[in-house]
């Protein structure tokens, strides 16, 4: 019934018409159109790709995950082989992704908090400085960066039979830099467990000073009493554990250096590199913060007779990290995802190893999908973070 007709009883009832011209109707009708849309082209996006997959006789699936690997891994946070499985291979790129990721935050966030402060200081020589370095690395590219330092590091240092020794035990040459290391024992464990046991009470001792704060006014020394705490535990598992102190020393044998933990020149100048470039991006996230502060803020502490250093750091900059926090966590974000630039220069992270995983199997959709997947859970694990401690910082409506 297409056109508008009278229902028994006088009552208009509604035609084909008036539900088009209604525009809940067609919104609803728009969507689920679209969605059709998208799932038809998913289905055939995929056949086709399996079709094509078929017709050349490559296997689909991730069950080459169990397949030996038989390839080197020049470094890695677990025990690896040639004779391992692709897993344990794509494990190794992600805890290498992982560990300059988490590295280039801490250290972004603290070289880019002293230049963004320094660009607002009084000192002119301090503030140009500041300026000079934030808008020299900002606009480089990163990628070229990462090439600069990889040609830098290898070639600043001698070769080993000639290793610059900087501190005791501490070698340093073309083949990166060794430490050393304490000798794998059960107490490290226990200290270990002992940490995490200290973190949780930190956890509950701080929720209970901050309720006893808000009761009756009186502080707790948490900062303090976190540290005793922690190092406190650590201690005592230490002690319990037998207080070893074998070490394991880089030594020269041979044409090589022995021993120790060597910290590679491509780790080196891919962690440098992405240091240096968000930190630049991270100062100006501080000096906006700052800026965002009102100058009375500054005036009151002034009249209260706190000194501007400690009037930044008590005053200043709490409120600054409620503005700062949500450009901050873009920047740790894209830290992160530029981290697969790492491939550039040969460090072996998540990106390098499915590289050479797809190479040999030739299964380059789940390689793919593997590392897409991977940097998509890093991002949104960095993400829910962040959010969590925005909230932490924002102010609570009284």
């Amino acid at each position: 019934m297409s056109k508008t007709q009278k229902a028994p009883g006088g009552v208009r009832s509604k035609g084909l018409t008036d539900y088009l011209n209604d525009e809940n109707v067609r919104a609803v009708i728009y969507q689920i159109v679209a969605i059709a849309l998208v799932i038809l082209a998913g289905w055939y996006l995929v056949s086709n790709t399996l079709a094509n997959l078929e017709r050349q006789n490559i296997s689909t699936g991730y069950g080459f995950l169990n397949l030996e690997a038989s390839f080197g891994i020049s470094e890695s946070m677990i025990d690896y082989t040639p004779q391992s499985n692709y897993a344990t291979a794509l494990m190794v790129g992600f805890l290498n992704t992982v560990k300059v990721a988490f590295l280039g935050i801490i250290l972004c966030t603290i070289i880019g908090t002293i230049f963004g402060v320094a660009r607002l200081s009084s000192n002119w020589i301090v503030r140009k400085l500041a300026t000079v370095y934030v808008e020299t690395f900002r606009n480089i590219p990163v990628l070229l960066q990462l090439f600069f330092w990889y040609a830098i590091i290898p070639n600043a240092f001698p070769a080993a039979r000639n290793a610059f020794q900087p501190l005791p035990d501490v070698l340093l040459t073309n083949r990166g830099m060794y430490i050393p290391v304490p000798v794998a024992d059960n107490a490290y464990d226990f200290m270990g467990i002992a940490a995490i046991i200290a973190f949780i009470v930190i956890y509950f001792i701080n929720k209970w000073a901050t309720k006893r704060l808000d009761a009756t006014g009186q502080p707790f020394p948490i900062v303090w009493a976190s540290l005793g705490i922690f190092f406190g535990l650590v201690l005592i598992a230490y002690l319990i554990g037998g207080a070893p102190t074998a070490m394991d020393i880089p030594a020269l044998k041979g044409f090589n250096i022995q021993g120790g933990y060597n910290i590679s020149p491509e780790f080196m100048s891919v962690l440098i590199g992405l240091t240096i470039y968000t930190s630049t991006y991270v100062a100006e996230v501080v000096r906006s913060g700052i800026q965002a502060v009102p100058t009375g803020q500054w005036e009151a502490a002034e009249s209260l007779g706190l000194k501007r250093s400690i009037a930044l750091r008590k005053i200043i900059l709490p409120q600054s990290m409620r503005v700062a926090i949500p450009p901050l966590t873009n920047q740790y974000l894209n830290l992160t995802k530029n981290s697969s630039l790492a491939v550039a220069v040969g460090y072996p992270d998540l990106v390098s190893v499915s590289n050479t995983t797809m190479n040999q199997t030739g299964q380059a959709i789940e390689a793919i999908s593997i590392y897409m997947a991977v940097y998509l859970g890093l991002s949104l694990t960095t993400s829910l973070f962040m959010n969590w401690f925005n909230k932490k910082m924002a102010l609570v409506e009284r």
